[in-house]
């Protein structure tokens, strides 16, 4: 490619239609020299540009075909992100895409978290890992302020915010589990959350039909994307209705750790 380049070069920078001997010591040879050595050199030892770094959660099918990434590793990710739900870590990337560690670790470098995850502000509390309080000295999770879960190491006005929208949706928190699936919330951070806050006054769930729900019924639950909701009305009229919500696992890309929060606003009866 090099050569070619030279060629060219020498080819529109010197006029051979004229039959004059060019001076070796012209300056327009000197220049022809400098730029066809820096061409040599650029040959001989080419720089490689820096990979672009992209955050994980958009990573589309066509980029990900250019990663490496297997189709079925694409879609168990857009199936994971389709659920409202995030990748915060390069494990959780492994955990959902069940990608190679050959491949992880050949993409994981260009990983870009957003900084509040990456680096979450410390905040002061008087929260001791050493004390356990009680179930009646903790503060009812679904009438925490946003003043009181920004006490908590690890949650800022964003994640305090988040929290509390997220529980509207829900129209209160059933179990103290269900914490997890606020977007942002790492492990570490929803642990000492609940060793200050639990559920306590739960709301009454009037629970959704899943033998004669539509799918717009069942997407109006956070946790339920459209996408979702469709596979799950799919697989009812294939096998003409669900007996139990267990049978939920089998439809290709649900989140099995989950089942258990589905039954909380799903069933198979009247």
């Amino acid at each position: 490619m090099a050569t070619i380049i030279i060629l060219q070069i020498i080819y529109f920078k010197v006029d051979f239609s004229k039959e004059t001997v060019l001076d070796v010591n012209s300056s327009e040879i000197t220049a022809l020299q400098k730029e066809i050595d820096s061409l040599k050199q650029i040959a001989l030892n080419p720089q490689q540009t820096e990979p672009r770094k992209f955050n994980p959660n958009f990573i589309t099918e066509y980029s990900g075909y250019t990663l490496g990434m297997s189709p079925q590793e694409i879609d168990r990710l857009h199936q994971f992100r389709e659920n409202d739900q995030w990748i915060n870590s390069i494990a959780d990337f492994k955990r959902v895409t069940q990608v190679s560690d050959s491949l992880l670790d050949a993409i994981s470098p260009r990983f870009q978290f957003p900084d509040w995850i990456t680096n979450p502000r410390p905040r002061a509390t008087n929260w001791n890992s050493n004390t356990e309080k009680s179930f009646a000295q903790k503060i009812d999770l679904n009438k925490a302020t946003a003043e009181q879960l920004q006490k908590i190491n690890g949650v800022g006005e964003v994640l305090s915010n988040r929290i509390i929208n997220f529980r509207n949706r829900l129209k209160g928190f059933q179990i103290d589990e269900q914490l997890h699936d606020v977007y942002g919330l790492e492990y570490g951070v929803v642990k000492r959350i609940l060793a200050e806050f639990t559920v306590k006054e739960k709301p009454e769930v009037v629970k959704i039909n899943i033998n004669t729900a539509s799918a717009s019924d069942m997407a109006t639950l956070p946790f339920i994307s459209f996408n979702l909701a469709k596979e799950i009305v799919d697989y009812r009229l294939l096998r003409e209705g669900i007996k139990d919500i267990e049978e939920l696992k089998n439809i290709q890309g649900f989140p099995e750790q989950k089942i258990h929060r589905f039954a909380l606003y799903l069933t198979t009866e009247d």
